[in-house]
């Protein structure tokens, strides 16, 4: 039986534009990696926004709302609405520490502690769909490319970075 293919609208850019943006093949393999996440997610009624904070807070409880929004790369008052849910739904809850009366730190309950084990299959089985068919050496250069992207941007966007000069930029061809 043949493997079912992508709806066309997703086949189009694939022969229009074979040589896209980096940029652009992120953005949408992001969109659509969300997207399938997103829809097994629902199934446990946490949504995606909920997730990027479970994640962090699973591996550093005790964060300040800034800190765990700087981690999560989003502004604070998505972070503060995100928060403010999570609490209701009793995922986390918020306590001060050491007397300080005015900084909240963000410790996950009993229940968004234990959401762990039943949510992080699910992301791993979106991983699993994503990179079916790909062979193990491509999973790793694609690995490698990314971070060497996500490094070079993330230096790029520091305080006082110069910009590249275009003619420094040249096309990479893969071999």
């Amino acid at each position: 039986m043949a493997k079912p293919t992508a709806p066309i609208i997703q086949n189009d850019w694939r022969t229009d534009i074979p040589d896209d943006r980096m940029a652009h093949l992120v953005r949408i393999a992001g969109r659509f990696l969300a997207k399938s996440l997103q829809s097994k997610l629902a199934e446990h009624d946490v949504s995606f926004g909920h997730w990027t904070f479970l994640r962090i807070l699973w591996v550093h409880e005790g964060l300040t709302q800034r800190e765990l929004s700087d981690q999560a790369d989003v502004m604070e008052p998505t972070t503060f609405t995100a928060l403010k849910a999570m609490e209701s739904k009793g995922l986390i809850e918020r306590r001060r520490q050491n007397g300080n009366q005015r900084k909240m730190h963000i410790y996950l309950t009993r229940k968004g502690r234990s959401l762990k084990d039943s949510l992080t299959p699910l992301a791993e089985a979106v991983n699993h769909v994503a990179l079916s068919g790909v062979s193990t050496s491509d999973v790793e250069a694609t690995r490698r490319t990314l971070l060497a992207m996500i490094n070079n941007l993330a230096i790029d966007n520091l305080p006082g970075a110069k910009p590249t000069p275009r003619s420094a930029k040249k096309k990479i061809v893969p071999k």
